[in-house]
């Protein structure tokens, strides 16, 4: 058991590797589609390019989407109106027009006059009430059905149009009055008729609403079937009319029908292994080119989880809405991988991604070819991220690259621009000006992964931060030696393409352990006073060989990177504190190497193993008597030539040829400090 235990424990960071290999895994499964997909690729217009195609099933042809919104349409503008009508109000106003008829007309009028309005007045409310009076005006079309509802039940059809409008009231009743010729007394009876008329119709919302959803379910969205075996289209033929709607109608069937529990499950195994395979290739590349990464899990993670969260955003894109694909700002992974790791590898995991997506977006190879085109523009642009204007120029320089490349794609498609989408350009734009959320992004993964960019480095190297303000205070000596270091480690890293801003940072942290007792550093001993000659050798280099936990504990006190710590870590490797080994074995033959070495480890990338070389050659240049451009020379080789033999650069990623090139660049900025001339030969 204990065996177990203690395999399980030296191979933690593999088991951990594994399990969010196999969790990333199927998360991007489950969001993957999860019925088949149609082999075929065809486009409108376009020559079929593959063998003669038969039906393999029987399946419907559906109407096409514009077929059926004027379907829809056509169902809404002529579906029948339901009113409901008051039954009650025509014998309410011809009661009360018997009473005002008496109060309105004279007595002296002759009585076959009366008579004749009289009768005239309730063929006006009968005409009037015949289809019946609207309590509003209704914007429906003359010409639609309206059915009169007594109750629940129906009572008769008509027009709309036969319906009377409040507004058309007076109309009608003019109307009726020149029919009977009495003119004379139109005043009176619109008078009249104001004050008597009521609407006795009011629209029954829920019926209409109700008829109007079952016209509409009884539409047929298909529009004739084809039988299994039955020649779809030959080779060569072009793609157009109902032979392209047949082939839409049978790719949906296809990638819609229902599956069986064993096909679903071959589905899912299928994607699994897609998955795996691009996630494995990308373990691998981190394995045998990005062994640094690859050991730590928290950028391994940072990586999934970068990937994962792309295809979720693309998932929800497609699911929504697939025309809006192009918002999704896929770029800002290289942008955000490179930032904090390299370009390779950044493009690298970009491809992977798109890669990826091809299984979500419709036509996958116009959208893979786009998206790897612009995550090589985006590698090849973007630089130095922490300046602002290089963002903006380069995010210009992606939405550029989208528009030629979709416009190109389009007209390879369609053969003329006449019937180009441009809203699609304007997707490329706001996917332009999402991908500048990267800089807020970026600050936010510092944060949650502990990670470091450039952008932080940045912010790190400003001189008059609180902890380097503080190094210059206590420890001035120091701290000049620290930004002299810092210069000559970037020309260094400059010259042989490391990443210059990291191993400034670095050199101007790596000595803030010597804060703790500045004084036992020659470069802080400004009163000739020097305290060590009242310690041994061994508590001197004690106090020396200190300085890198100090330095640790401060970085940690001040939360500074991972990355920025460990110049102060390896700066001085696992060499000695040789003036006081040498001392020490004047006084103890005996005496132990190891008691005067510094605790390590040494460099391990190109960047620390600068470090090394430029804090060794600036803190002993110091020592140099009448320096002449032959004595820095040597100086120079005799310092990083010991470093080599001592193994310091044994795990750093750092050839021959590029410690030879930084040798140069010391050479030649030490010879400019001291205001050397080159001696040229004879």
């Amino acid at each position: 058991m204990q065996d177990i235990t203690n395999k399980l424990y030296k191979n933690h960071s593999l088991i951990y590797k594994g399990l969010l290999f196999v969790c990333t895994t199927f998360l991007i499964v489950y969001l993957f589609p999860k019925s088949g997909k149609f082999k075929y690729n065809f486009e409108k217009g376009k020559p079929w390019q593959s063998e003669n195609l038969y039906a393999p099933f029987n399946f419907a042809v559906k109407k096409s989407d514009e077929e059926i919104a004027a379907e829809k349409q056509n169902i809404i503008d002529h579906s029948i109106v339901y009113f409901n009508e008051d039954a009650a109000i025509e014998k309410k106003v011809a009661d009360l027009f018997n009473v005002e008829f008496k109060k309105t007309f004279s007595d002296s009028l002759p009585k076959s006059t009366l008579v004749n309005i009289y009768n005239t007045g309730n063929k006006i409310i009968s005409e009037l009430y015949h289809f019946g009076i609207l309590n509003e005006d209704y914007n429906y079309p003359d010409d639609r059905v309206a059915v009169i509802l007594e109750g629940q039940v129906k009572k008769h059809n008509t027009q709309f149009s036969n319906l009377i409008k409040q507004d058309e009231v007076k109309s009608s009743i003019v109307k009726l009055l020149s029919e009977h010729n009495l003119d004379d007394y139109e005043t009176m009876f619109v008078s009249l008729f104001f004050d008597l008329v009521e609407p006795n119709l009011t629209l029954n919302e829920s019926f209409t609403n109700k008829a109007l959803k079952d016209d509409l379910d009884k539409i047929s969205y298909s529009r004739g079937s084809v039988e299994k075996e039955t020649l779809i289209i030959s080779k060569g033929e072009v793609i157009e009319g109902d032979k392209y709607q047949i082939l839409q109608s049978l790719k949906a069937e296809f990638e819609s029908q229902v599956w069986t529990k064993s096909n679903y499950n071959w589905i899912l195994f299928a994607y699994t292994l897609l998955v795996s395979l691009a996630l494995l290739m990308l373990l691998l590349f981190l394995r045998k080119y990005r062994l640094d990464i690859f050991e730590n899990n928290t950028k391994v993670t940072f990586i999934f989880f970068n990937i994962f969260l792309m295809v979720l955003l693309t998932t929800l894109v497609v699911n929504y809405n697939s025309k809006f694909i192009y918002v999704v700002p896929i770029c800002i992974l290289p942008l955000v991988l490179k930032a904090f790791f390299d370009a390779r590898l950044g493009m690298f995991a970009h491809v992977i991604t798109v890669l990826l997506l091809g299984s979500i977006v419709p036509n996958s190879y116009e959208y893979m070819f786009l998206q790897i085109i612009a995550g090589i523009v985006t590698i090849l642009t973007v630089s130095e991220l922490y300046k602002r204007a290089n963002l903006f120029i380069s995010v210009a320089q992606i939405t550029l690259i989208y528009i030629i490349a979709y416009f190109a794609f389009f007209v390879i498609h369609e053969g003329s621009v006449d019937t180009i989408n441009w809203e699609t350009f304007i997707w490329f734009i706001l996917c332009g000006l999402a991908t500048l959320f990267v800089q807020p992004l970026i600050y936010a993964y510092e944060k949650i992964f502990g990670l470091v960019s450039d952008v932080s480095l940045l912010e790190l190297s400003d001189t008059n931060s609180k902890l380097l303000k503080e190094l210059s205070n206590v420890a001035p000596g120091t701290f000049h030696h620290s930004l002299s270091v810092a210069n000559l480690a970037e020309s260094c890293a400059s010259e042989i393409g490391a990443n210059a801003m990291l191993v400034r940072v670095g050199a101007l942290y790596h000595d803030i352990g010597k804060m703790k007792s500045p004084t036992y550093f020659t470069e802080n001993q400004t009163t000739g006073i020097n305290p060590h000659e009242e310690l041994s050798p061994k508590e001197s280099a004690k106090i020396i060989v200190d300085h890198i936990i100090n330095g640790i504990e401060i970085a940690r006190k001040y939360n500074l990177p991972d990355r920025v710590m460990d110049f102060i870590r390896t700066h001085h490797g696992t060499s000695s504190v040789y003036y006081f080994y040498m001392k020490e074995k004047e006084l103890n033959d005996t005496a132990e190497r190891m008691d005067f070495c510094y605790p390590g480890p040494r460099p391990f990338s190109k960047e620390t193993a600068i470090l090394m070389m430029c804090d060794s050659v600036e803190a002993a240049s110091k020592s140099l008597n009448n320096p002449t451009s032959i004595k820095i020379d040597s100086f120079v080789e005799s310092i990083i030539n010991k470093q080599i033999e001592e193994d310091q650069f044994l795990n750093a990623n750092i050839t021959f040829k590029e410690i030879e090139s930084i040798k140069k660049v010391l050479k030649h900025k030490l010879a400019n400090i001291y205001h050397l001339r080159i001696e040229y030969p004879e």
